[in-house]
């Protein structure tokens, strides 16, 4: 399995532009010389997937209206295409099928009703949130974002949901303000690092927690000013000396379970907390009274929930992230980038959470 631990930049670039597109059809590997048909990873059975994946030559899919079929140049890697394959995800999928829900790469066939063009790059959603493990995938229309072409696949796929989630959290929920106090957590994680790097790059100081002398070293390394091995040290204790008793003006917290009840704590007079996930499995309850006494706010973060109720954030939301990543102020963290062949490797290490940031599998590799 080929492992990069290092961030990926728009200086790395050697993807495909628009108009390179036609020499890429002709001579990549991803397509079949007879046949209408693509390799993609598949589950007949649930189960474990580094156990269950098969890789099957199957039919490309055909764009609905509405849809566009993509040339897949990378698709990350989400605990939740773990859940699926095991049949424990929320949304229960009948095998077979081809888990993954993130994809970036050039369109090559729309459905009725797409204003975008063939040979344009792009990323977004995966319809109906799995096929994203092949050579090709169909993604709704209208959730993709097109791709500069400065910027290279790998990173637009990697950022396209932690960003995008970190952006919503901090600035349209968490009203972030240059100068505040950000503590965030399970920080050498996907959406811990682009908060970790977000904050800093708004003007803030940022205290990153996180498990084990590895992970700490990542979230030194990504610019935080306060790097917490909550494996080994009081987390409490360790924030509240560096705050001088103060605490904090903002929590980040992907994780949930006991680490919401030290969190909640931790979070300075007129504070918000915001509520991204569960990674720990218990949803926390908080103490209603804690909440009115300290006078800090309990803030939600839906990402996806926008595409339904106001979609309009997206263009800003997107717009601000890559000028940010053009800038240098940002650089996604791909620890693993994985080739066809190494995806159920790569699931693996992602289940023993032995990942940083992101893990993206490129079949073209």
């Amino acid at each position: 399995m080929t492992v990069e631990r290092r961030p990926v930049s728009v200086s790395d670039f050697d993807g495909p532009t628009p108009s390179d597109y036609g020499a890429l059809k002709r001579h990549r590997p991803w397509r079949r010389s007879k046949g209408n048909f693509m390799r993609a990873w598949q589950i007949h059975q649930l189960g474990d997937p580094w156990e269950a994946l098969q890789l099957d030559d199957v039919p490309s899919p055909e764009p609905r209206p509405g849809q566009v079929r993509i040339a897949v140049e990378g698709t990350d890697l989400n605990f939740a295409d773990i859940l699926q394959c095991q049949g424990s995800y929320q949304v229960k999928l009948t095998p077979p099928f081809t888990p993954g829900m993130n994809s970036a790469g050039c369109i090559v066939a729309v459905g009725d009703g797409v204003e975008l063009a063939i040979g344009q790059r792009v990323t977004g959603s995966t319809a109906a949130g799995f096929g994203g493990f092949a050579e090709e995938a169909i993604l709704e229309a209208s959730g993709c974002v097109v791709v500069p072409d400065d910027v290279d696949a790998v990173s637009a796929v990697a950022m396209h949901v932690t960003y995008g989630t970190s952006w919503f959290a901090l600035h349209r929920r968490g009203n972030l303000q240059p100068g505040e106090t950000v503590l965030v957590l399970a920080a050498a994680g996907g959406v811990g690092s682009s908060a970790v790097q977000m904050a800093k790059a708004h003007g803030c100081f940022v205290l990153a927690a996180a498990g084990g002398a590895e992970k700490v070293q990542v979230c030194r390394d990504l610019g935080a000013d306060v790097a917490i091995d909550y494996a080994s040290e009081d987390l409490y204790q360790r924030v509240m000396d560096e705050t001088a008793g103060r605490g904090v003006d903002v929590v980040y917290d992907p994780v949930g379970g006991d680490y919401f009840d030290i969190a909640r704590r931790l979070v300075a007079w007129e504070g918000r907390l915001l509520v991204v996930g569960f990674a720990a499995g218990r949803i926390p309850q908080a103490p209603m009274n804690h909440v009115l006494v300290k006078n800090y706010s309990l803030v939600g973060v839906h990402m996806g929930g926008y595409r339904v109720a106001d979609p309009t954030p997206f263009a800003q939301c997107y717009e601000e992230l890559y000028e940010l990543l053009r800038s240098g102020s940002i650089e996604p963290l791909v620890s693993q980038h994985l080739g066809l062949h190494d995806l159920p490797a790569g699931l693996k290490d992602l289940a023993d959470r032995k990942t940083t940031g992101r893990v993206v599998f490129d079949p073209t590799r």
